[in-house]
């Protein structure tokens, strides 16, 4: 034994994992496609709920990494127990593999009924928390929004885009999202758009509830079915308010649409390993979703992080460190 651990992603799962393998004596390797580490962190401007920068808390966990190997530029196209296989044709032997590949944003332009990629004015939580991170958050014609709508679940629990799950974290991310837009723009409206408001973590109720009594967020139950553009460039609505059984129509500057979490194309080689299964959200199926949560069907394979289903970032984090425990395990047993 070499004390060798493959992680494949260099998100915070992924280095996590390695901080807590180099604190219990054993060898990380990261494996990252991008080439970059840190994930979808690096996109990120401010965490709900606590709204602490993103930035804050990857440079913590960039800190940690004092010894690990990390590869960028490279993915892992066969995984194996004691074994991955990269693009260049490389195979890679190692005491324990775990898994932490993260997920896919949802393309919103497949939802072509909210004219993302034709309208100048609709975008994504994605390029939001981009404009924020740029400190400018404009219209294409680069004048401030004066009234700004959010639509909840673009991407999730849709039959007709084969994403039935719940992605989790939407709910709150659009939450948080508005109320930045309310502090950036005192005088606009902002709505948000839903058909059910999940409110799971710890803190994030009580950021619903400010969003409403402190920053006068409208809330509307009821889905866009449409979204179409006018002639001076704005975003014209077609929605239902379901709590009043009446139809809505209403003109924004600016439609952002909240988009869910996708299981990662990677998973599909993933599923070729003999004892690994895929649920049928295409996120990878753990052993026991109680005391093996961070355990695959194969010997010395783990998971972390969002390749098993929705998760925040402290989740997320959580689950690196455990997968890491129970690779040390894992490989200590083999002795």
């Amino acid at each position: 034994m070499t004390g060798k651990v493959i992680i494949i992603g260099g998100g915070v799962a992924g280095l996590q994992a390695a901080a807590t393998l180099r604190e219990l004596g054993l060898t990380p390797v990261i494996v990252e496609k991008t080439t970059h580490i840190g994930g979808k962190l690096n996109d990120w401007h401010k965490l709900f709920p606590s709204l602490t920068p993103a930035a804050e808390v990857l440079a913590e966990l960039k800190g940690r990494l004092d010894g690990a190997e990390i590869l960028t530029g490279t993915e892992a196209v066969e995984i194996a127990p004691g074994s991955v296989t990269l693009t260049d044709g490389r195979r890679m032997e190692a005491d324990a593999v775990i898994v932490a590949s993260g997920f896919e944003v949802f393309p919103a332009e497949l939802k072509e009924e909210y004219g993302y990629g034709l309208y100048r004015n609709v975008y994504t939580t994605v390029d939001i928390e981009r404009m924020f991170n740029e400190g400018r958050v404009r219209l294409r014609d680069g004048s401030a929004p004066r009234r700004i709508a959010f639509l909840h679940c673009v991407g999730s629990r849709d039959e007709k885009v084969d994403q039935c799950h719940c992605s989790r974290v939407c709910c709150i991310t659009g939450v948080k999202q508005a109320m930045e837009m309310k502090a950036l723009f005192p005088e606009a409206e902002v709505y948000n758009f839903y058909m059910d408001i999940r409110m799971f973590g710890p803190g994030y109720e009580e950021m619903y509830r400010e969003a409403q009594e402190r920053c006068n967020i409208h809330f509307i139950r009821g889905r866009i079915s449409e979204a179409g553009e006018t002639q001076d460039r704005r975003v014209q609505i077609k929605a239902e308010d379901t709590l009043i059984g009446r139809p809505l129509k209403m003109t924004v500057d600016m439609l952002v649409l909240i988009v869910g979490m996708k299981a990662g194309r990677s998973n599909e080689a993933l599923a070729r390993c003999p004892g690994i299964s895929l649920r049928p959200s295409r996120f990878a199926d753990p052993a026991d979703s109680f005391c093996g949560n961070v355990c695959s069907g194969a010997p010395g394979i783990f998971y972390a992080g969002t390749v098993t289903a929705p998760k925040n970032v402290g989740e997320s984090i959580n689950e690196g460190a455990a997968a890491a425990v129970k690779a040390a395990e894992y490989i200590r047993s083999k002795g």
